[in-house]
Parts: structure tokens; sequence; C-alpha cells
């Protein structure tokens, strides 16, 4: 059976370091997996090019573009990997636009992997307070190991990167063990999209 990982991540700038995490976290996942005998389907999502599109679904209720594919991706994973930059003290307006263009019981019980990037370890509550929450809202399994990266964990000394390594490979492995026990029986809501017509006939005079 192939495992199917979807990872999104917010990074505004080419390259980030929201991306480069997302990467670490990717390859760590997918080894995790492997090890574990499962073959490995991977996609990395970057929001930042689909961004018009989540826009454009969050004023229509329609997605369009490149858009579709991504969140079908989304509803057939066994496991997501989601990174985010930290802007004011929590996930970026991007990211949670993502989400929220997510039809409701899309995420039931999906294996999701939470992490961020910002500048000051002091932001690393970030997981805790902001993105772990909004996951289980969604009903998915949140991993338990977050992974913050602040930009001392990049390099600044063999302690920092030493680890950042060691929670980005926890929680891959964690993410793996989940993802593996992963079934779903839910009915894909981008196979059958909701009529632009009767998303109309719902609005009130």
């Amino acid at each position: 059976m192939t495992r199917k990982l979807v990872t999104v991540t917010a990074g505004m700038s080419n390259p980030s370091s929201t991306r480069l995490l997302a990467d670490r976290l990717t390859a760590a996942a997918e080894e995790a997996l492997v090890e574990r005998g499962e073959k490995v389907q991977v996609r990395v999502v970057e929001l930042r090019e689909v961004a018009h599109d989540i826009m454009n679904a969050m004023t229509t209720r329609v997605p369009t573009g490149e858009l579709p594919g991504v969140l079908s991706d989304i509803a057939d994973a066994d496991g997501i990997i989601a990174v985010t930059p930290v802007f004011n003290a929590s996930y970026s307006g991007l990211f949670k636009s993502f989400f929220d263009v997510i039809e409701p019981g899309t995420l039931d019980g999906t294996p999701v992997l939470v992490a961020a990037t910002g500048g000051s370890p002091r932001h690393s509550l970030v997981l805790e307070h902001a993105l772990r929450p909004m996951f289980s809202y969604t009903r998915s399994v949140v991993v338990p190991t977050g992974v913050y990266a602040a930009s001392e964990d990049w390099g600044a000394g063999d302690s920092g990167g030493r680890e950042l390594s060691e929670r980005i490979e926890r929680a891959a492995r964690q993410l793996a063990i989940l993802a593996t026990e992963h079934t779903s029986d839910k009915v894909d809501p981008y196979e059958e999209p909701t009529s632009f017509a009767d998303l109309m006939s719902g609005l009130g005079a």
C-alpha cells in the first residue's frame, strides 16, 4: 500500500526557512515510513503559489485553478505536515485561510505534524497555543511532537542544530506510526463539490 504524504508550507519568500524546515520534515517522514516497509507518495504544496486561488475560495466558496487538486490530495492524505512562519505570535494569514477553505470533516482522523519557524525561541509557544488547538478543532490527530525552528537553530552552534535534528526525527517517526495505522472511509468532498446554484440558494434574501 502506498502512503500519501502532503506537506503544506506557508513560507512567503523563495528560499525560506519555512520551506527548509518543511523539506527536512518531509524527508525524515518519508524515510521513517520506508523503514516501516511502506511505499510513499509525497506532494509539497507552496501556499504562496496558490494564494490567489485561496482568496477566491474564501470569497466564493468555490475552489478554482490548482486549488481543487490540492484539496483533493489533502482529503486523500495518510499524513500531513503543516509548516507556517510566525507572524504577530501566531500562524500566518495565508496558512489559516488555506485551512479555512477545507471542507468540514476532511481532516477528521488524519495525522498532522505541526511545525513553525520564527526569529525568536519564545515564539515556539505558537505550536501549543495556536496550531495544536486549530487542528484539534478539525478532529485531526496531531502528532505529539511539534517542531519549532528559531533563527539560532539553523547551525548557530552544534547544540542548536543537533536539537532541531532530534526534534525533526522524533516528530517524523511519530507521524510515520500514525500514518501507517491511518485508514479512511471518508468521501472526498471535492469529487462532487456543491454546485454554485446550490451555494447561492442557501443565501438569504
